[in-house]
């Protein structure tokens, strides 16, 4: 994030002169959260949005310090660190299936690089974009700063990658150079693009530290929808948020904003003080900056909370998912079926069926399709999980009151952190006494 002294002489400046562009297209609507997020870190609040696994967030950063450490300490801009940055964002993205394009520019006497990445499908004339700087300022190697959104982006990327994602609207990543310089990278974008391509981005998602070892939980307020958005999804959480003041235009959204096009994001804090308020509301420490290593040689990948990453990246993900809008797979798809009877004891252990999935590449998809068929007295008694080949298992359904016969359903799960291939189960309980029952069939649409 851009030092507010710059910022501000800068904001008089280069950015004053911004023309306002009328955007053509209006944002997909908020869809509304879950009632039933099993915990704070592991959720399926927005149909089909996958939990990103932190881990994976987390590996990037390390690479991104190991990057840091070969070179000098830092990424910044016009330093080897900051090439070698870019280098490995884009080996992940091609590898992955996006086209990916360098941007070069010069400020300062050296050579600058955006890096963009398009995702193939989705209306060209409806983009929903969402960004992150890759810059380091020159003093530390800027894992929080802003290597935290880099990386939460890249992996989400990924994750759109992994579910084979069709969205209705086309999706484009960014990640700016020179963004601690006031905004180079960016705003040389947007000054690339002409009239007609700003006004076909329809919404801009930026996110600037997202793991703050102090965090709060700030959602800009820039736009009603994409505000009301991330509100609704941490909603969903029971974390409480608040409007982002601390960055404002202090970080790449500031172009898009100025050249009329709606903007949204999510940020944990920089130097402020966390008061007695928000340290109730959140947690951590009163009195202490939300990152008391901002712009200093210590934001390294110690200086990271997990939890607040944890968060911010599925609720980047949760925002990709909702606004793109993913489009209706093809009819049909690949059914593995196992139609054997299994006999469910009375209040007793667990029975499984198994399906060997084969023939697949990649991870199962984000809305793995899973019919069940069970013959039951009083489906109340039965608890019933899908078990992927890795042993990860998906809650489909829990027992209760329910004193009616039989399940007859199609459950959709959120598979896309796990390979396809593979021996799945269905595990089914029966926990209370007096109904016995058999599972009948079932099957997975791919």
């Amino acid at each position: 994030m851009e030092h507010p002294l710059l910022q501000h002489a800068l904001r008089r400046s280069a950015f004053a002169a911004g023309a306002t562009l009328a955007v053509t297209a209006a944002l997909v609507a908020p869809v509304a959260a879950s009632a039933d997020a099993r915990d704070v870190t592991h959720h399926l609040i927005s149909p089909g949005a996958p939990d990103i696994p932190v881990a994976n967030v987390k590996a990037h950063l390390a690479q991104l310090q190991s990057i840091a450490n070969a070179n000098g300490g830092n990424r910044a801009h016009g330093r080897s660190g900051y090439k070698a940055s870019i280098d490995y964002v884009k080996g992940k993205l091609d590898a992955a299936g996006f086209t990916t394009t360098l941007q070069s520019f010069s400020y300062g006497g050296s050579t600058g690089w955006n890096l963009i990445a398009d995702w193939p499908g989705g209306d060209a004339s409806h983009v929903v974009m969402v960004g992150a700087h890759l810059d380091s300022v020159s003093a530390g190697p800027g894992i929080n700063d802003d290597g935290s959104g880099s990386a939460g982006i890249l992996e989400t990327a990924l994750a759109v990658s992994r579910a084979g994602l069709k969205p209705a609207k086309h999706l484009r990543f960014g990640w700016w150079g020179a963004e601690e310089y006031g905004m180079v990278g960016s705003q040389k974008y947007l000054n690339s693009l002409s009239a007609t391509d700003r006004s076909k981005i329809d919404g801009y998602l930026n996110f600037d530290m997202i793991g703050s070892p102090n965090p709060g939980y700030f959602v800009y307020d820039d736009d009603a929808k994409l505000d009301s958005l991330f509100r609704t999804y941490f909603s969903g959480l029971g974390v409480a948020t608040e409007p982002e003041t601390e960055g404002d235009g202090r970080s790449d959204h500031a172009p898009f904003k100025n050249a009329g096009i709606p903007v949204g994001g999510l940020f944990s804090g920089a130097d402020y003080i966390k008061t007695s308020a928000q340290a109730s509301k959140w947690g951590g420490t009163a009195g202490v900056a939300f990152d008391r290593c901002y712009h200093s040689s210590c934001d390294t990948s110690a200086n990271i909370d997990d939890t607040a990453l944890d968060r911010m990246t599925d609720a980047i993900a949760y925002a990709v998912w909702t606004l793109s809008g993913e489009s209706a797979p093809p009819p049909g798809g690949t059914v593995f079926e196992n139609t054997a009877d299994v006999a469910i004891p009375d209040a007793g252990a667990a029975v499984e069926s198994p399906i060997t999935v084969t023939g697949r590449t990649g991870n199962a998809p984000a809305a793995l399709k899973v019919g069940v068929v069970v013959k039951h007295s009083w489906r109340g008694d039965l608890v019933i999980d899908l078990v992927a080949p890795n042993g990860t298992s998906y809650r489909l359904k829990n027992s209760g009151n329910d004193s009616a016969p039989d399940v007859d359903t199609t459950y959709t799960v959120n598979a896309s952190a796990v390979a396809a291939n593979g021996t799945w189960k269905l595990r089914v309980q029966d926990v209370g006494p007096q109904d016995t029952g058999y599972i009948d069939s079932w099957k997975l649409t791919f």
